[in-house]
């Protein structure tokens, strides 16, 4: 207790104990031959945002079934769209430090490409990023609505880590507060409002938007596990819950901005922004909630689904014919197994359309023929043919298979009787 009093009397007058600390740096630099080259935190947590972002939507978009690779080849085309879009949205809803106020000129026109100062806006990072987006999944044969679905906690993922940027920045923060998480701003930073003392603490609006965005994440892969969004409406569940943070977020902030008047209320542009975007996508909710769509789980695009397994191994070999009937044998296999080796390899074979030898037809009418014309076994004739020798006498009829093959070995020596006298081998 003694160690803590001790402690309290040290803090110097006017310093407030419990507060979020102005930011000690802002990014570091990397010295080259010809000067050195200035890495901006504010970079940093954009791209920490955009890695991990990346991340989440890759393993999304994988256990929808989407070609491998395919959310990088996506993302090539939505990234850089959607840090123009931004930069474009932030320009035209804050102009004063680039055109002057009231668009008099007296701005700096070469601040716009310096987006290492600072400046994104969500929305049009959203509209030019999905523009992007839709480029990619054309390209890759995908549906845009199926990859904005799988990107949508990812999307708001990256928010919530590059908001960090404005801390090192030390912008965008809210109005005076006297709360123990009260933000610390530098009193010489050109972001410091005039009239206020130099120990004012004010609203961390980045934190709260940071929290209110991975509050959102855990929202949204909860409500897709339990009800499977499709056709897009996970992405506008996620404009809904955005904006409805952000209505009240941007209201706490006191940095210069656009204000519009509507309904007899002056307000600042991103809260009209949000507004309407929140209006928007609750009506495109609810009708894509009434749509039916019977291929709404395919991510690919009509026409461009990838070929069934059984029709990539066609190649390999088509059945012959009676194969594919229940799986029996081919009549012409059956011949072939045994029966065809009878026959002699003379002109009266000829192939069917299979490839595989089949014995004409008038010679197994002959054989028939002679062999009902042949005199009994045992008066000793040496007309029997080899086909005939394969045939027991108390049969009379077809050899078997087995009997069959047999016949069929070398010269027909192995008939399973002994030979008749005057028989050739």
């Amino acid at each position: 207790m003694q160690t803590l009093l001790t402690a309290a009397a040290l803090v110097p007058a006017g310093m407030v104990p419990a507060s979020i600390p102005s930011p000690d740096w802002s990014g570091f630099d990397i010295p080259l031959p010809w000067g050195s080259l200035r890495i901006h935190a504010y970079a940093l947590c954009i791209l920490a945002g955009i890695v991990v972002g990346l991340w989440l939507t890759s393993v999304r978009w994988a256990k929808r079934g989407a070609p491998e690779g395919s959310v990088w080849d996506i993302a090539i085309w939505a990234i850089p769209f959607g840090i123009i879009g931004g930069r474009l949205y932030h320009v035209f809803s804050s102009p004063d430090a680039y055109f002057g106020p009231g668009f008099d000129g007296t701005g700096d026109l070469s601040l716009i490409p310096q987006i290492q100062r600072g400046g994104l806006g969500i929305w049009g990072a959203v509209v030019l990023g999905a523009f992007g987006a839709w480029i990619g999944c054309r390209r890759a044969g995908v549906k845009l609505t199926a990859f904005i679905d799988a990107a949508a906690p990812g999307l708001l993922l990256a928010q919530a880590l590059g908001r960090w940027g404005n801390y090192f920045n030390q912008e965008l923060f809210g109005g005076p507060t006297t709360l123990p998480w009260g933000l610390q701003v530098d009193a010489d930073n050109a972001n410091f409002p005039a009239g206020y003392p130099a120990d004012t603490l004010f609203h961390p609006t980045f934190l709260y938007e940071s929290l209110w965005n991975i509050l959102g994440v855990l929202i949204l892969l909860a409500l897709d596990r339990r009800f499977h969004f499709r056709r897009g409406r996970l992405f506008w569940l996620y404009a809904m819950y955005y904006t409805l943070g952000r209505v009240w977020i941007e209201a706490m902030r006191i940095d210069d901005a656009e204000q519009i008047s509507l309904f007899g209320i002056t307000t600042r542009l991103n809260v009209w922004t949000s507004i309407f975007v929140f209006i928007a996508a609750l009506a495109v909710f609810i009708v894509l909630g009434r749509r039916k769509d019977g291929n709404a789980d395919s991510v690919y695009l009509p026409g461009r689904e990838p070929a069934p397994a059984a029709a990539a191994t066609a190649g390999g070999g088509k059945p012959v014919s009676g194969e594919a009937d229940g799986g029996k044998p081919a009549v012409a296999e059956t011949a072939g197994s045994g029966a065809e080796k009878d026959t002699p390899k003379d002109s009266g074979s000829a192939p069917n359309v299979t490839g595989n030898p089949v014995r004409d037809t008038d010679r197994v009418v002959s054989d028939s023929e002679s062999r009902d014309n042949l005199p009994d076994n045992q008066n000793g004739s040496g007309l029997a043919s080899a086909q005939t020798e394969a045939v027991p006498a108390s049969t009379g009829g077809t050899p078997t298979a087995a009997e069959s093959r047999n016949a069929g070995k070398s010269g027909g020596t192995e008939t399973g009787t002994a030979p008749e006298p005057g028989s050739s081998r």
